[in-house]
């Protein structure tokens, strides 16, 4: 990657190179997790894959992987949903299933049509009769016609900007569809925000201590080493030039957690979470 290489993405590949040294192998994507302080997100920032940045730590990934056979990938899929009695997340599935994600999905396609190719797997298995009583019931024709007219992506495609309506009086608006783990709409205000980062925070490494009605909003903890942890104070805003507009102090935060970052001039001291770039990361790996 030479000389372009951020400090985050060097701290990365030391932290893999840390892990394989202990281990005395590079380590599997769940070991490094399990060992170090850095999140898959962080990972994915830089890297497309995990085995891209083992090799860009100068090891090789572990090429004793085998062609894994549909039944065994399915297999190990039931058993997760039987012991979870509901359908694992490609998350869930990361932390608790034997293999790969993406193992599945260059076998099967996208995550979400696993539980019908489960049912055709197990139409001949009455021992996985339970499993499948727990699967959704099979998208109909209809509902398989509209699913078509949907883009590549499985989002609807967007209204045409000439199709725009005006505002009737005494309704509520909303932001742009996301259907984001259960939240229809992008955030319009502050609270949608708070609520967004509630969703996501443990994913992008931090656990709230306290919410409150003062500057700052929150204080949270983010692991910074193994084993060491560090507060942070964040504010929460709709856009990062509230915080400026609000007359906020700048020694009394550490983080904006915002929707969209425009303040141009936001001081280098002052960290910006933007969560309208981190969601679509986190939408795709939900996939």
């Amino acid at each position: 990657m030479g000389s372009d290489m951020t400090s985050e993405q060097q701290d990365i590949l030391d932290a893999i190179r840390e892990v394989a040294e202990a281990l005395g192998r590079p380590p599997s994507r769940r070991e490094f997790l399990q060992s170090s302080a850095l999140t898959e997100y962080r990972i994915l920032k830089y890297f497309s894959s995990w085995r891209e940045a083992v090799r860009a730590a100068g090891l090789t990934p572990d090429s004793t992987n085998r062609p894994l056979s549909p039944g065994v990938l399915l297999e190990d899929w039931g058993q997760l949903v039987r012991r979870f009695r509901r359908i694992p997340t490609r998350n869930q599935y990361r932390r608790d299933g034997t293999f790969s994600v993406g193992a599945f999905e260059r076998k099967f396609g996208p995550w979400s049509g696993i539980p019908d190719r489960f049912r055709e797997f197990a139409s001949t298995r009455p021992e996985w009769s339970d499993v499948v009583a727990l699967l959704p019931a099979k998208a109909s024709p209809v509902s398989s016609e509209i699913a078509a007219s949907a883009d590549a992506d499985g989002e609807s495609a967007a209204p045409s900007p000439a199709l725009r309506y005006a505002k009737l009086d005494g309704r509520a608006t909303y932001g742009n569809p996301i259907d984001f783990r259960g939240l229809r709409h992008e955030p319009v205000n502050e609270g949608g925000v708070v609520f967004l980062f509630g969703m996501v925070a443990r994913e992008l490494g931090y656990y709230v201590e306290a919410i409150q009605a003062g500057f700052p909003d929150c204080e949270a903890k983010r692991q910074v080493s193994p084993n060491k942890w560090q507060r942070v104070r964040i504010e929460f805003e709709y856009e990062s030039r509230n915080f400026r507009d609000h007359g906020h102090s700048l020694d009394g935060c550490d983080i904006i957690v915002c929707w969209r970052h425009n303040w141009a001039e936001c001081p280098p001291t002052l960290e910006v979470l933007e969560l309208s770039r981190v969601i679509p990361e986190l939408a795709a790996s939900d996939e």
